[in-house]
């Protein structure tokens, strides 16, 4: 995530396997990341975040070490539980015990991402296999983790957590906390702590969270995120959307750093929130090139108004 120059926080480049927000499914993320793997060769690329449901952590470790090899060992694998009303609902799966599902899963994965052979029975996965990928070197996991429970699995057999609709006063009050100290428990390193939030360049900050409160509006509703927007004392992802002047916004994001945020993740949503919030008469494209330094990783970020492709300031 990090370029050559080194910056205090660095960049997850991604789209979402899943899009809840819309209920339907669209482009494979590992797909999408070994393409952006290709025709990069600073950054990492990460996805954010693969269900773990739709498929087996065997074919789950054999599509990232192949992306990893494509990627020349710049992937971070980003996969969670997904939310019951896409599991049941949609996949017609059950939901039951996410994290005995998660703490099973990544028994499995964690050993396959090292290409180490794995050896294991669980309630809800078992395998005694290895895997042979030559070129892939192993590849990061993280976890988008929130509860307790799933905070202290992914301390103990994971390399990190990504959240979403996750305030800064959550971050450090109980996020950040809750995952150093299961690590520490556990002997293991300091997690790395990916957050994602909205962002939008503007001047304009009441038109920028009106449009945020209807673009974000789903995740109101799901109790994961809502639990963390309940915690942070938010009515919704707007009140915890960075919004302003190129200069304010890079200063917001600067300021995770400061409470112990590893990285912050520039998503599909993120893109999304820049697309459709980013009043067309007040930055000029060249000005984005600094937030989008910090905010996103994506090659084409259209700049609504000219219509016109700005080429990514990360390779």
């Amino acid at each position: 995530m990090s370029g050559d120059e080194g910056e205090p926080l660095r960049v997850l480049a991604g789209k979402s396997h899943e899009c809840v927000g819309k209920r339907r499914f669209r482009v494979v993320a590992h797909a999408l990341a070994a393409v952006a793997g290709s025709q990069t060769s600073r950054i990492e690329i990460g996805t954010a975040v693969v269900p773990t449901h739709s498929r087996h952590p065997l074919y789950a470790a054999q599509q990232a070490l192949t992306t990893q090899a494509a990627c020349g060992g710049r992937f971070a694998l980003g996969l969670g539980p997904s939310h019951k009303l896409v599991i049941e609902n949609m996949l017609g799966m059950s939901y039951d015990k996410p994290v005995r599902h998660i703490r099973d899963y990544l028994s499995i994965l964690g050993p396959l991402s090292r290409n180490e052979p794995v050896r294991y029975r669980g309630e809800d996965y078992s395998a005694n296999l290895a895997l042979t990928a030559k070129g892939a070197p192993p590849f990061g996991i993280v976890v988008a983790a929130l509860g307790p429970q799933m905070l202290k699995a992914t301390a103990e057999l994971a390399d990190g957590t990504l959240t979403w609709c996750t305030g800064p006063i959550t971050l450090a009050e109980y996020t950040i906390p809750t995952i150093n100290a299961a690590a520490d428990s556990a002997d293991r390193p300091t997690p790395r702590v990916i957050a994602a939030l909205p962002v939008c360049v503007t001047d304009d900050f009441e038109a920028a969270k009106s449009r945020a409160a209807k673009v974000f509006e789903i995740y109101c509703s799901l109790p994961s995120y809502r639990a963390m927007l309940d915690r942070e004392g938010a009515a919704g992802p707007e009140d915890i959307a960075i919004t302003g002047t190129a200069d304010e916004v890079v200063e917001r994001i600067g300021r995770l750093a400061e409470i112990g945020v590893t990285d912050f993740a520039g998503s599909q949503t993120v893109t999304l929130m820049i697309r459709f919030c980013f009043p067309p008469t007040t930055v000029s494209p060249a000005k984005m090139t600094t937030v989008l330094s910090f905010v996103t990783a994506s090659i084409d970020v259209t700049y609504r108004g000219s219509g016109a492709a700005m080429p990514s300031p990360l390779r």
